[in-house]
């Protein structure tokens, strides 16, 4: 440890969260310069931070994120002059201890106390309780309330008890099953021998697995790919199976939730094969319904235990706004620094699911006002995209995180002629707030949506903490997905230690990770659900002392809806876990791999969902996969299925230095479109890597490491064609429909941006595959009478209808359990299935993750918030806070954001204020349009 790290962390304790709060208010604002924006930069010659420092933390002003000059921020917690909004506080509780189980064992009661439990809160008691007598059991309560001793309690008392039995643990990261697997550890139980099994576990280690472990810690893909394929191998294993831990449960949503759940049919099936019977134990953050969730993922009637009865330390909970920036005085063009500054102009403007940037090539072609486009022979369905990834976003990855890589837009447009007013990056603004809480000693956690990201705040807090005092820095690390094995563990281990002060981590660390000791949680950007913004605010004051949360809104609509309506954030019950077993392109691959494991017999299909089991069986049947013989249906192929939970698109791309042939980390094969392109710029641990060649057959990406004075940008073009209608509303002049269309999309090149300006130095083409995309979307279509009648001119219909789209999809996370980089969209003037003015919104998973479903259900509640967040916007012709998109592939043009209120106003009208499901609907074989 540095002398430096040693001062801070020496230094007086950590402020608590009140003094934290004023602290961060305190900040100096963001002021433009004549050669750009003065925020987080280095600073002028003759500058001296931390000057005077000694014995600690600087004093209150000596570092601000290396603002300069400004005038500081007022204004009171839900003022309007400053960049809080809202502060909540949550009060302290109490907690209420229950005795012991009558049956755990003496052995068990004493390694507890040893570690400091001595008796277990109710909750825990009831849950520990009802799995023990049998029952299938879920326990959802909040961070922190120790959901952990509610499955080991029986679990371990069962292994004591019976030298033969097993427990299976499945956690959805391998960080939180290293965790719980040192927990274990630690208790010293004899005879236990847990051991994790996952894919950083040496093939040589993993027959020792097999044969000795008894407590086996796991996640569903190596379920999925090594265990149940070789389940004659663990016959002995799960015929002595007596308990199957799932943990942080309410992560498998989605397709991948819909994957995991008949993961979890099939181990049914294989433990009944060789005799086993486990009782399943669940444990999911607060959640809507957590007893049906959890039966819909098991296939079994569970049972919830929802009462929460720990004690909780007092919670500061503050919703803050980034300040606007003025605009540009100069007259002159905006110049880059004087150094290289690798961490400006990263504009967050790819897509979510694999990282792809939604885009249409260098140069869109602009819509004519018909809506058709310009004459370059590009279809008139291709409208304007704001296209998402293939379903990548939707997971929690075994490494980690989800793979959402972006990075929010941090640049000028380039020039300073009248640049309409934009808002202090996220990123920026998180990263400040982190420097500002290692200066005060504060053990601090920042959550950042995407991998990139993580390493930019990251990499800003620590030069920002170096050039105050030489060494601060190192006590700031990144935590993320595609980082080798020994990478996380040492930063895992640094954070338990103390050796690191702070951590920007994607949600790698959202989940039971126990982080001990945290002091407070910045969230830089809207995690997409109550249930997440909750779990990660939850990671401080774990050990019951006060704490404080921070989040930090990004340009987007959601997020400046939420900061400024936190009714919506408060005091509401959190969202119920989506997931569809029933959904076909799912379902069908599954029961492939089912038969390829042992024959599917009739009672086998009751298992996997009764009626829609049997037609995919005989759809498969028919199709060749299947063949069907006495004793069962047989799968047809040599090989076994190939199957991706995640939505990955196959096996990991490597990063792999080419002077040295030295393996840097992985990208999951969706996002490699984007991020390791021939030409792009990659970081990894706060350094940069320019990518040589990547080769998608052998899926290995070859970099060297270099400092380009530019950023890489990806551009795809995204089409999207109506493929069958399920049903819909007929409303007059408006249409809502609900079905499937395909999507295609290509990544076809990218721009290199100049560092410090956001200057576009050049395009360059790219020659990538296309990739294909059948899901579920929800669209309405208005006709061109009605858009008359709203006053909206046919020059302004496809600007209209593009600011709409983009809003709805910042808004659709309100009603669905997603983010906008879970969902895509078109919309166009004149869409070639429907005929008309038409707005789509789509799934970004193959097959639908029931996001559009939601939609379409709620479509009047959804509407008339995405109106309501484009009307009170400030703005005159639209911003990143109400119509434009982070991920636009058309550039956010056209927009009219007037006449997007206009046109909202006019669907509104039309539809009914009842649920869909009250509405007069048309057969699904209805014609698309209105």
């Amino acid at each position: 440890m540095t002398t430096a790290a040693r001062a801070v962390s020496t230094g007086p304790p950590a402020l608590g969260p009140a003094e934290l709060l004023h602290r961060f208010r305190g900040r100096t604002a963001p002021r433009r310069g004549t050669h750009g924006v003065v925020s987080g930069g280095s600073p002028p010659a003759g500058a001296v931070f931390g000057q005077s420092v000694s014995g600690g933390a600087l004093p209150d002003g000596a570092l601000a994120g290396g603002v300069l000059s400004g005038g500081a921020l007022s204004g009171e917690p839900g003022g309007t002059d400053g960049p809080i909004t809202h502060v909540e506080r949550v009060a302290a509780r109490e907690g209420r201890p229950a005795p012991w189980p009558g049956w755990t064992p003496a052995a068990l009661r004493d390694a507890l106390a040893a570690r400091g439990i001595t008796a277990p809160w109710e909750h825990q008691a009831a849950a520990a309780e009802l799995a023990h007598g049998g029952n299938h059991v879920v326990l959802a309560t909040g961070t922190a309330s120790g959901k952990s001793l509610a499955y080991q309690l029986p679990a371990l008392s069962s292994l004591l008890a019976d030298q033969r039995a097993t427990v299976l643990y499945l956690s959805p990261t391998k960080a939180l099953a290293a965790d719980q697997f040192r927990a274990i550890t630690r208790l010293g139980l004899d005879g236990i021998r847990p051991a994790t099994f996952d894919g950083d576990t040496a093939r040589e280690e993993r027959e020792w697995v097999r044969q000795h472990s008894r407590f086996v810690l796991t996640n569903p893909d190596m379920l999925h790919h090594s265990l149940l394929p070789g389940h004659a191998r663990w016959g002995v294993f799960l015929r002595r199976l007596t308990y199957v831990v799932i943990d942080e449960c309410h992560t498998y949503r989605g397709v991948f939730g819909s994957h995991v759940a008949h993961v979890l049919r099939r181990l049914r099936r294989a433990a009944t094969r060789y005799g086993g019977r486990p009782t399943f134990v669940l444990a999911s953050a607060t959640s809507g319904d957590p007893a049906d969730t959890a039966s819909r993922l098991t296939g079994l009637p569970v049972v919830a235990v929802t009462e929460d009865a720990s004690p909780r330390g007092a919670v500061t909970f503050a919703l803050w706004e980034p300040p606007l920036l003025p605009p540009d005085p100069g007259p002159e063009p905006i110049r880059p620094r004087t150094a290289p500054d690798p961490l400006v102009g990263q504009d967050d403007a790819q897509s979510g699911g694999t990282g792809r940037r939604s885009g249409t090539g260098a140069d869109p072609a602009p819509a004519a006002a018909d809506g058709q486009p310009a004459a370059d022979g590009q279809a008139a369905s291709a409208g304007i995209v704001e296209a998402t990834g293939y379903g990548a976003d939707d997971r929690v990855e075994a490494d980690g995180d989800r793979a959402d890589d972006r990075v929010e837009g941090d640049g000028d447009a380039g020039y300073a002629v009248e640049l309409p007013p934009v808002r202090r990056s996220a990123l920026r603004e998180t990263a400040d707030l982190l420097t500002e809480a290692v200066v005060a000693g504060t053990r601090t956690l920042a959550f950042v949506r995407s991998r990139r990201g993580a390493e930019v705040v990251a990499s800003m807090a620590r030069r920002a903490l170096d050039e105050a005092v030489p060494g601060l820095g190192d006590r700031v690390a990144a935590y993320r997905g595609g980082y080798l094995r020994e990478d996380r563990r040492a930063i895992e281990r640094a954070l338990l230690t103390g050796e690191l002060l702070a951590l920007a981590s994607t949600n790698a660390l959202e989940l039971g990770v126990d982080l001990v000791g945290l002091d407070a949680v910045l969230i830089c950007g809207y995690p997409g659900t109550r249930a997440s913004l909750w779990q990660q605010a939850g990671r401080a004051g774990r050990s019951g002392g006060e704490a404080l949360a921070v989040l930090v809104a990004r340009d987007d609509p959601l997020d400046t809806y939420l900061v400024h309506h936190p009714e919506a954030l408060f005091g509401r019950p959190v969202e119920a876990t989506v997931l569809d077993p029933t959904n076909p392109y799912v379902l069908g691959p599954q029961l492939c791999c089912a038969a390829s494991e042992a024959p599917l017999t009739p009672d086998d299909l009751e298992l996997f969902g009764a009626l829609p089991a049997r037609e995919a069986v005989a759809a498969l049947t028919e199709a060749g996969a299947l063949r069907r013989r006495p004793s069962g249906w047989y799968w047809t192929h040599r090989g076994r299925p190939e199957v991706d939970l995640r939505g990955t698109g196959g096996a990991p791309v490597s990063v792999v230095e080419s002077a040295t042939g030295r393996l840097l980390g992985t990208v999951d094969p969706g996002s490699a479109h984007v991020q390791l392109h021939t030409g792009a710029v990659y970081l990894h641990q706060g350094v940069s890597y320019l990518v040589d060649r990547l080769d998608l057959d052998d899926a290995v990406a070859l970099v060297h490491a270099a400092e380009p004075d530019f950023s890489t940008h990806a551009r795809d073009v995204t089409n999207l064609s109506v493929a069958e209608v399920r049903e819909y509303v007929d409303a007059g002049p408006v249409g809502l429909f609900l079905g499937e269309v395909d999507v295609t999309s290509q990544v076809v090149s990218y721009q290199r941006r100049r560092l410090g300006t956001g200057e576009v130095i050049d395009t360059r083409p790219l020659d990538l595959p296309v990739r294909e995309l059948r899901t579920v979307a929800v669209w309405f279509t208005i006709s061109p009478q009605a858009l008359d009648a709203a006053g909206v001119s046919a020059a302004d219909v496809p600007g209209a209808l593009h600011a709409a789209e983009h809003a709805a999809i910042g808004l659709l996370p309100l009603m669905a359990t997603c983010d906008r980089w879970d969902i895509g969209g078109l919309s166009t003037a004149n869409h070639a299935d429907t005929e008309a003015p038409t707005v789509f919104v789509y799934d970004g998973h193959p097959g639908g993750a029931g996001f559009a479903e939601r939609a379409y259900a709620t479509a009047a509640a959804w509407l008339r918030a995405t109106r309501a967040a484009i009307a009170s916007c400030g703005c005159e012709s639209g911003c990143p806070s109400c119509v434009q998109s982070p991920k636009c592939g058309n550039g956010n043009s056209p927009l009219a954001k007037g006449a997007a209120v206009a046109v909202l106003d006019a669907v509104l009208d039309a539809l009914p204020d009842s649920p869909v499901e009250s509405l007069t609907r048309r057969p699904a074989s209805a014609p698309a349009s209105a």
